[in-house]
């Protein structure tokens, strides 16, 4: 091992000097004056704050996928880039959260995975989703992949290497059928795939057809096989886009892009219902607007939901039968808000406003479910955020 030798004399003589310098130092920060924040590209380090990737699409300023900290007071720290790629519009993470994937939402759909490294992700490889534009991507405790190709409406199966992260040649492909009554709907448009939590299959939700799509993985073929029951129909033109399931009811909550509600879904030994549908704007409200995210708070209590347009998250009290009450809807602050996230701890609320270009924090109220604003911070082209 190297050691260090230190010439005393000289380091009294110098003690001083250096002492005198650090206080001018820091009296000069302490003088200036603060700024609008600006995306970095040199990561900085903060106690207790949670971690979060940003996902964005690359046809304007944005290069790929982002990193920031949302602070324990509720604040932002600016964008730094951590990766370059190509529109990774939608993340996730691999079950010891060391592997980062990301769908490359482009015509000839891709996912890529990459291996976390602190502040940066390593790129390991890419393999095709069997359809064009893929907007979602789940993994499982298994490492099986889940891709939803929107124009390509369909799912492509893929599976994770949890040694090294690489991604498996594509290993099955579930095309949908069928098609809509809005000029939305011409054709299938899968919008999102999602194991269910109990591991009895997967649900799809397709905009395209307006159904809800059941299969399940053939672990032993690595295929996708349809449920017993296939399908369920959603309202006409809802347009079903992305769902939750709830944390104790026992209901699933899916939310309609196209008439801007959330239907509730009843599961009877594998039997689909769709028991009623709930709106997420308020009354009186007919200017245009689509839905785009929903998500469920730890205690079940409250369902929120992001509407384009409206430019709002509508908050939604749960009730003792599983119905849905809207209780606010708070602006967003930007425009076009797209994917955001309830933060690890539930304190917060996290918005990615993907025409606004910013970021934007919310402290919650875990007993009435509202939020109020703390922070922006800007950022391109922001479309899907995922905590640590």
């Amino acid at each position: 091992m190297r050691t260090f030798k230190i010439d005393k004399q000289n380091y009294l003589m110098k003690a001083p000097l250096f002492a005198l310098s650090f206080i001018l130092f820091f009296s000069c920060k302490n003088t200036e004056t603060k700024t609008e924040s600006v995306m970095t590209e040199t990561p900085q380090e903060h106690s207790e704050g949670m971690p979060f990737y940003i996902g964005t699409y690359t046809n304007g300023d944005s290069k790929g996928i982002y990193k920031a900290v949302l602070n324990a007071d509720g604040s932002l720290t600016e964008p730094v880039l951590a990766v370059e790629s190509e529109n990774p519009s939608f993340l996730a993470f691999s079950k010891n959260k060391d592997i980062l994937l990301a769908v490359n939402e482009n015509e000839n759909g891709s996912i890529e995975s990459f291996q976390v490294d602190g502040d940066q992700l390593l790129g390991v490889n890419q393999s095709p989703t069997g359809g064009a534009h893929p907007c979602f991507v789940a993994v499982n405790d298994d490492e099986y992949v889940l891709v939803a190709n929107y124009t390509g409406g369909n799912i492509g199966l893929l599976k994770l290497d949890p040694k090294d992260g690489s991604l498996s040649d594509l290993l099955d492909v579930e095309q949908h059928e069928g098609k809509g009554t809005t000029e939305r709907q011409e054709g299938p448009h899968a919008h999102s795939a999602w194991f269910i939590p109990d591991s009895s299959g997967i649900i799809s939700a397709d905009l395209g057809t307006n159904q809800l799509w059941f299969s399940k993985i053939n672990t032993e073929t690595n295929k996708l096989e349809p449920a017993t029951t296939q399908k369920l129909d959603l309202p006409e033109g809802a347009g079903p886009r992305h769902l939750v399931f709830h944390p104790d009811n026992g209901f699933i909550y899916v939310l309609n892009e196209l008439d801007n509600t959330i239907s509730q879904i009843e599961n009877k030994d594998g039997n689909y219902s769709v028991l009623s549908s709930f709106s997420i704007l308020l009354e009186g409200f007919a200017e245009y607007s689509k839905a785009a995210d929903i998500h469920v708070s730890a205690d079940g209590k409250f369902i929120y939901a992001s509407n384009r347009g409206h430019d709002s998250i509508a908050i939604l009290e749960v009730m003792e039968d599983g119905s849905l009450k809207l209780v606010a809807n708070e602006p967003t602050k930007g425009k076009d808000p797209r994917n955001f996230q309830i933060s690890p701890d539930g304190n917060f609320i996290l918005v990615a406003n993907q025409n606004g270009n910013n970021l934007v924090s919310y402290k919650r109220d875990a007993t009435t479910g509202l939020m109020n604003f703390i922070a922006e911070v800007a950022a391109p082209a922001p479309v899907c955020i995922l905590f640590e």
